[in-house]
């Protein structure tokens, strides 16, 4: 009976009807391309427009990666090219999103107003530029550290967590990408439940694809039930449209306004190593306290209010006399993939284009556009020391064959690439010359630099960036170097399609 319930509620859930419908969708296209008496005018039409299609796409302002990404279908296929490439520029919800996102921005810019101060002291012109340009595109402001702590493990961060939603008094927001069942969960929503009979305002606004495979429509009626205020962030429907591919990719909880977390960890077992999928997890984050914080309120606002009319900024963001700069800097910015700016890639050029002694990069997933592979190599060939830590164990093999096809033209240049034995390094960190790092939620691949709302805190001559380092030392020590011997040693298949799925990266 148990049995039957759940393959009952298997064939009748949205998964089922979402891929069922989508199904009928691309039938229908492809029967509209069915054989006919027209054919070859049919094609040689579809291929002209193609042809001028793949010219405009040719002189786009776009990356070239994703100009060969559009290029390859449209002249091989050029019918079911030409039909996506339509849906693509036709899609009104995504210019809806755009458009929302950039009204909330502008209203929201009054809160997030530069110290002039902090700026004027600023004596590194690298730093200064990378603030005025962080100002300029996405109104992020650079301030004085107040503090700032480093956690290696997501276990360490959560028991941290706990400790600070117990003595929340006014209010709590949550933003993750996966939220799932278990101890985890369970004891985040315990504390949620009694915040709420306290008074405590609770917000949740979690991913409606990244959570699609852990979370029912139940979960949802249930928080309500609590009195929490939940949003699906850009949940699957069925119908075809391009907007799915921008996923919010965040990971914040924000306490009263004073204290913000945010890093690799989500809500699920395996990132407190509660649960082991693929061997110990290994993650990053911060703590950040301080006039910063407000950054992180706003941004989280801005996406919470994509579907409303509502500007509560106000109420939530505290403009309090700003922080001095005697601990260091902090910019604390979001990346939009509907602004055009790839704010979180430009933050990672910058930090290796500006290294002078060693860049050292923590990522799970290592998929590059040619701009951040010249970068990386010029920066080794100049004589930058780069180190880049990758999980030896994976949670895409796909993923991990795509990665390893760029370690022999890295290690060429002299990069050092190492895979963390135990299992599975998920920390998305930068640091270099013992002065810059970075922590947040951004990948090294084209999904994190290209496609999803993610959140990153760049850090300047601050105390946690020598924890920071000591992290990647304490790494290093439980990690395999690669060398051009192992990738020799590496399986043919498994190295043949690596380099074929580099066609498709963009999309993955």
């Amino acid at each position: 009976m148990k049995l039957l319930k759940m393959l009952g509620r298997f064939i009748f859930s949205r998964i089922t009807l979402t891929i069922a419908l989508l199904l009928v969708q691309i039938i229908i296209i492809f029967l509209l391309f069915s054989v006919g008496k027209h054919i070859v005018w049919i094609y040689g039409s579809f291929t002209l427009v193609s042809i001028i299609i793949v010219l405009f796409i040719v002189n786009s302002k776009r990356n070239p990666s994703y100009k060969i990404a559009w290029i390859i279908p449209l002249l091989l296929f050029p019918g079911f090219g030409v039909l996506l490439y339509t849906l693509y520029k036709l899609q009104f919800s995504i210019r809806l999103m755009r458009k929302k996102l950039i009204e909330e921005s502008n209203f929201s810019s009054k809160y997030l107003v530069q110290d002039k101060k902090i700026l004027n002291e600023i004596n590194d012109k690298s730093l200064y530029n990378l603030a005025t340009y962080t100002n300029k595109v996405s109104n992020y402001k650079i301030y004085g550290i107040k503090n700032i702590n480093y956690f290696n493990s997501g276990l360490s961060l959560y028991k941290n967590l706990l400790e600070e939603l117990k003595n929340a008094k006014k209010y709590i927001f949550l933003e993750f990408f996966i939220i799932d069942k278990g101890y985890m969960l369970n004891t985040l929503i315990d504390i949620l439940k009694k915040k709420i009979s306290e008074g405590v305002e609770v917000r949740i606004m979690y991913d409606g694809m990244g959570s699609l495979f852990t979370m029912h429509k139940d979960f949802y009626d249930e928080l309500t039930s609590y009195g929490i205020k939940c949003k699906i962030f850009s949940p699957l429907k069925p119908i075809f449209s391009f907007h799915y591919n921008y996923r919010d990719h965040r990971k914040l909880c924000i306490i009263d306004g004073d204290i913000v977390y945010t890093g690799g960890f989500n809500i699920a077992d395996e990132y407190i190593n509660k649960k082991t999928r693929f061997g110990y997890w290994k993650d990053g984050g911060v703590k950040i306290t301080g006039d910063v914080v407000n950054t992180y309120i706003v941004m989280f606002l801005e996406l919470w209010n994509i579907d409303t009319k509502d500007h509560e900024y106000e109420k939530y963001v505290s403009i309090n006399k700003s922080t001095n700069a005697n601990n260091g800097y902090v910019i604390g910015y979001g990346s939009n993939p509907l602004d055009d700016n790839q704010l979180g890639k430009r933050i990672y050029l910058d930090i290796i284009n500006n290294a002078k002694e060693y860049v050292y990069i923590m990522t799970p997933y290592l998929i590059l556009d040619d701009e951040m592979l010249s970068s990386l190599t010029y920066a080794s060939l100049r004589g930058v020391d780069v180190k880049i830590f990758m999980p030896s164990i994976p949670d895409k093999k796909y993923v991990y064959y795509l990665g390893r096809s760029f370690y022999e033209e890295l290690i060429e240049a002299g990069i050092e690439i190492y895979e963390y034995i135990p299992g599975f390094n998920h920390s998305k960190m930068f640091i270099s010359d013992d002065i810059k790092a970075v922590v947040g939620t951004i990948n090294l691949d084209y999904r994190s630099l290209y496609l999803h709302f993610e959140c990153g805190c760049f850090i300047y001559n601050n105390k946690v960036i020598k924890d920071i380092k000591k992290d990647f030392t304490a790494t290093m020590k439980y990690s395999n170097k690669i060398v051009r011997e192992d990738i020799k040693k590496y399986n043919i298949v498994k190295r043949i399609i690596g380099r074929l799925l580099r066609f498709l990266a963009p999309l993955m």
